[in-house]
């Protein structure tokens, strides 16, 4: 006899369908809800129900709550451009913010017993480093302001409601099934698909910006086990790679991942936090096993599975709201 049902949102995206392979791994009967702006079906575990449809979509969503009965809720589904959500509003916070909130709604009125939310450590903005779950939030772009904000929703769903939940904050993953025809979001995949087509790779002011890069196969299975750990529940957690990399030591081991020399195409700098990177000792006092795969070794999987999948078109966004101050290079 199979496990308890769970709705994976966003699971036919890069994150999502991670989580999803490894709940059914673990036995659950995953339905994947997912309106592939960012994802691709082929992504998609045979053995998951997918439901091709939107957050924003109340209807369905209550729809899909009354027929399966949920028991465990994974919402991943977000359109997560930093730079580009102060450009985006009103579809940053229709997407990221409402369509999350009517999953609350729903996980509310059917009793769910947890509900996991991929947020990001684009909540503490400019903040102390390394970045802890304990610091105040600071978010300097609309993403993070949404994510910061559901967050908020459902610290108070607990209160008034008893709706257990779990908050992950990664950052920066990469990994096999990333999207590499997204132009404003994803700096690794952006890179691989620009060495396809033999191009330069843009990097935005002196490149000397530092993140914390994390392997897919180190975050999804972290994600999917942490609602059979209670100690989990009504938690924030940090997830991730713990050493940093500028964004021109990054180019650099792309490029040998990809077996070629970087071309680098310096760009004016855009509004962003320059050194982003967080502490994860809490975490690893939940989950001591964690696995931790080194930066090369991963660039190395990703660019296997970019060369097989091949080169990705990438596409303007149609509908920039605000143009003022907007980068070039996004517009061409």
């Amino acid at each position: 006899m199979g496990k308890d049902s769970v709705l994976v949102t966003g699971g036919a995206g890069f994150i999502g369908s991670h989580v999803a392979d490894e709940l059914i791994k673990m036995g659950y009967s995953a339905i994947i809800l997912d309106d592939l702006s960012g994802g691709f079906e082929d992504n998609i575990s045979p053995k998951a129900t997918f439901v091709k449809g939107s957050i924003l979509d109340d209807n369905l969503i209550k729809k899909l709550f009354r027929e399966h009965r949920f028991e465990y809720v994974f919402h991943l589904a977000a359109y997560a451009a930093e730079g580009l959500s102060h450009f985006i509003k009103r579809f940053n916070y229709e997407n990221n913010l409402i369509g999350s909130i009517n999953l609350i709604n729903a996980s509310v009125n059917h009793n769910v017993k947890c509900f996991v939310f991929t947020s990001s450590i684009a909540v503490y903005g400019t903040n102390q480093l390394p970045m802890r779950e304990n610091l105040i939030p600071n978010p300097e772009d609309s993403y993070g302001i949404a994510k910061l904000a559901v967050e908020k929703e459902l610290a108070v769903s607990k209160h008034l409601f008893d709706l257990n939940y779990i908050i992950f904050r990664p950052h920066n993953v990469y990994g096999e099934r990333q999207n590499l025809g997204d132009k404003y979001r994803n700096v690794i995949g952006i890179f691989m698909n620009k060495i396809m087509q033999r191009e330069e790779l843009p990097i935005f002011g002196d490149g000397n910006q530092t993140r914390a890069f994390s392997y897919i196969g180190d975050v999804a299975p972290v994600i999917a086990n942490s609602i059979e750990n209670k100690d989990c529940y009504n938690e924030i957690f940090n997830i991730g790679a713990d050493k940093n990399y500028s964004i021109n030591q990054l180019v650099d081991y792309v490029a040998e991942a990809m077996g070629t020399e970087a071309k680098k195409k310096y760009l004016p700098a855009r509004e962003e936090v320059m050194h982003a990177y967080s502490d994860h000792s809490k975490i690893q006092k939940y989950f001591p096993s964690q696995p931790s795969t080194d930066i090369r070794m991963g660039l190395v999987k990703m660019a296997l599975w970019a060369k097989s999948t091949g080169i990705r078109k990438s596409t303007n966004f149609e509908n920039i709201e605000i143009s003022k101050n907007l980068p070039p290079s996004w517009l061409t």
